[in-house]
C-alpha cells in the first residue's frame, strides 16, 4: 500500500420524475489513524437550486482488493457501503463496469456504471511527481454512463447520467501537501482533460512539470499529457463566514489543439468542511476547440484560498518627493493567482477629498508626469488594488504626507541607473523604429516587459542572457515607456522614449 490511496468519483445526474439535474461526487481515502482504515466524502447537491449536502465519516474496509475494484466499508455510523466491479454470468470481472452504493444523512445514491472510453493514462505511463517532493500514480475513466437511483432530502427517484472516476496513489497527500485548483472536463467535441495546477507554500504558480500538469483524452486512438497551458482567474467568491474564498471562474488556454475555454462553477457555495476546508463542485464549460466552439461540463476541486491583498505605499514615504522617479507600492502578500489592477488618487487638503491620477494600472508602479500641483504642495496618496471582479480588494492611504519639490534630485534613481547599467544597456533612446537591449555578462533576467505610462503590459518576451535583442517599437505611439526585466519575482526598470 502507498502512503495515502483514493477513489475518486464524480458526474452529473437527471431525475426521471422530477427533471432535476443533480451532482454528486463520492471519494474514499485509505489514511489509517485514530482506529479507522481511513473515511469518505459524499457530497450531493441538486444543481437547479444550489442545495448541497456533505458528509465525511470514519470508515474501516472490510474488504479492499488489489487485484480489482471491490472495496466495502463500514462507516462509523454503522452503515455499509461498496463500490465493486461487476461480474458476469460466469463469475468473471467485467472491465470498467461498476454497482457502488452510499448513504449520507440527507441522501444516498446507488449506481451502476459502464464506461464509454477507455482509461486516460495520465503522464502517459501513470506516473509523475507532483509538487516540491511528492508523487503520484494515476488513471482516469473520463465518461461512464451512470443509471441507478438518488435520494435528496427524502425524495428518491430514478436518474440517469455521466461521470468520471479517477484512482490516485502515492505519497501526494491532499491533506498536508501544497495547495491546488484541479479540474475535469467532458467536452461536447468527445474531448476530456484532467488538469492539476499547483501552488506554492508562498502561493507562487512555478512554469514546470510538477507543478502544471493537463492530460487529454482525444479520441480512442490519441491522448497526451502536456505543461504548456495558462489559468487566468477571472471571478472569486468568500463563504459564508468570510473566511475562505476560491476562485469559480478560469479561463484556460493552450497552444496545443488551441484550447480556449472559460469554466464556470455552477454553484458558489459548495464547500466540503471535513477532513478540512476545500471547495468540491461541478462546473460549466464554453469555448472553443481548435476553432470550433464547444460545450462542456465537468468538476472544480479547490484546496487554494485566496486573500484580499495588502498594500504598502513605498515611494513618496515622507519628507519630500520628485515626480522624476515612480510612485511605487509593495504587495505584502503576493499571489501568482490573483490578478490585480490598480487606481491612485491624490490628496492636497489633508486627506479630506481624493483625486484620481489614474485606474486600472497593471503594474505596482507609476510615473506621475507633470502634476497638477504647485511645488511645496502636501500630498497624501491613496492606492486601491483589486482583483478582475472587485471580490478582493482593498485600498490604503500613505503612512504620513510627502512634500513635493519637482528640483529633488533622488539618490535613490541615480543609485538604480547606475546598477541598471552595470546590468543592461538599452539604446537607441530616444528610439524610433528599433530599441536593442545589450544583457551585460552576469546579469540572470529571464524575460522583458514593455510597459506603458499607465501600467499596461504591452509585450512580453522571453530572453536569453548574454544576447543583443532586437525590440520592434515602431508600432508605438511616440511618448514614454519602461522596460521592465524580471529576474526570479524582482522587476527592474528603465525608460525610454519613442519619437
Amino acid at each position: 500500500m502507498e502512503p495515502i490511496e483514493w477513489w475518486y468519483t464524480a458526474g452529473h445526474l437527471m431525475g426521471s420524475s422530477t427533471d432535476t439535474q443533480y451532482s454528486y461526487m463520492l471519494s474514499y481515502f485509505y489514511y489509517p489513524g485514530y482506529g479507522y482504515d481511513g473515511f469518505r466524502i459524499l457530497n450531493l447537491s441538486n444543481d437547479n437550486t444550489g442545495q448541497f449536502f456533505s458528509e465525511t465519516v470514519a470508515v474501516n474496509y472490510d474488504v479492499m482488493a488489489e487485484d480489482s475494484l471491490n472495496i466495502v466499508a463500514l462507516t462509523m455510523g454503522g452503515i455499509t457501503e461498496s463500490w465493486a466491479n461487476k461480474t458476469g454470468m460466469d463469475d468473471k470481472i467485467i472491465p470498467f463496469e461498476y454497482n457502488l452504493s452510499a448513504e449520507a444523512v440527507n441522501g444516498a445514491i446507488a449506481l451502476e456504471y459502464e464506461a464509454e472510453k477507455p482509461p486516460l493514462i495520465l503522464a502517459d505511463d501513470g506516473h509523475f511527481n507532483l509538487g516540491e517532493k511528492s508523487y503520484t500514480y494515476y488513471y482516469s475513466l473520463t465518461e461512464s454512463k451512470v443509471t441507478g437511483t438518488l435520494t435528496f432530502d427524502q425524495v428518491t427517484e430514478d436518474v440517469t447520467g455521466t461521470a468520471w472516476i479517477d484512482r490516485q496513489y502515492g505519497s501526494f497527500n491532499p491533506l498536508t501537501e501544497e495547495d491546488y485548483e484541479w479540474f475535469f472536463i467532458q467536452l461536447s467535441n468527445d474531448m476530456d482533460l484532467n488538469i492539476y495546477s499547483l501552488f506554492t507554500r508562498d502561493r507562487q504558480l512555478p512554469d514546470t512539470a510538477t507543478y502544471k500538469h493537463m492530460s487529454v483524452y482525444v479520441d480512442s486512438m490519441t491522448q497526451y499529457t502536456t505543461h504548456d497551458f495558462d489559468i487566468e482567474r477571472l471571478a472569486f467568491h468568500y463563504m459564508a463566514d468570510s473566511d475562505m474564498c476560491y476562485a469559480q471562474k478560469w479561463r484556460l488556454t493552450s497552444s496545443q489543439n488551441d484550447i480556449d475555454l472559460v469554466i464556470t462553477t455552477l454553484n458558489s457555495d459548495s464547500e466540503v468542511q471535513l477532513p478540512f476546508r476545500f471547495f468540491e463542485g461541478p462546473t460549466t464549460i464554453a469555448g472553443t476547440v481548435i476553432g470550433l466552439p464547444v460545450t462542456g461540463m465537468g468538476f472544480a476541486e479547490l484546496l487554494h484560498s485566496y486573500e484580499r491583498p495588502e498594500l504598502a505605499i513605498t515611494y513618496p514615504a515622507g519628507e519630500r518627493w520628485t515626480s522624476s522617479r515612480a510612485i511605487s507600492w509593495d504587495i505584502e502578500n503576493p499571489d501568482d493567482g490573483r490578478s490585480l489592477w490598480y487606481d491612485l488618487e491624490y490628496s492636497i487638503n489633508e486627506k479630506e477629498t481624493f483625486n484620481t491620477i489614474i485606474r486600472g494600472l497593471q503594474e505596482p508602479f507609476f510615473y506621475w508626469i507633470d502634476p497638477p500641483i504647485t511645488t511645496g504642495s502636501n500630498c497624501w496618496f491613496r492606492l486601491t488594488a483589486y482583483s478582475t471582479d472587485s471580490t478582493l480588494t482593498n485600498a490604503v492611504v500613505s503612512a504620513t504626507s510627502s512634500i513635493y519639490d519637482p528640483n529633488l534630485t533622488s539618490v535613490d534613481k541615480t543609485t538604480a541607473d547606475k546598477r541598471n547599467a552595470d546590468l543592461f544597456d538599452i539604446f537607441p533612446n530616444p528610439a524610433e523604429d528599433i530599441l536593442f537591449l545589450d544583457l551585460k555578462e552576469g546579469s540572470t533576467f529571464k524575460n522583458y516587459l514593455i510597459i506603458d505610462i499607465f501600467g499596461r503590459t504591452i509585450t512580453e518576451q522571453e530572453i536569453y542572457p548574454n544576447h543583443r535583442i532586437q525590440i520592434n517599437v515602431n508600432h508605438l505611439p511616440p511618448g514614454l515607456y519602461f522596460i521592465g526585466l524580471y529576474s526570479g519575482s524582482d522587476l527592474t526598470l528603465s525608460k525610454f522614449l519613442v519619437r
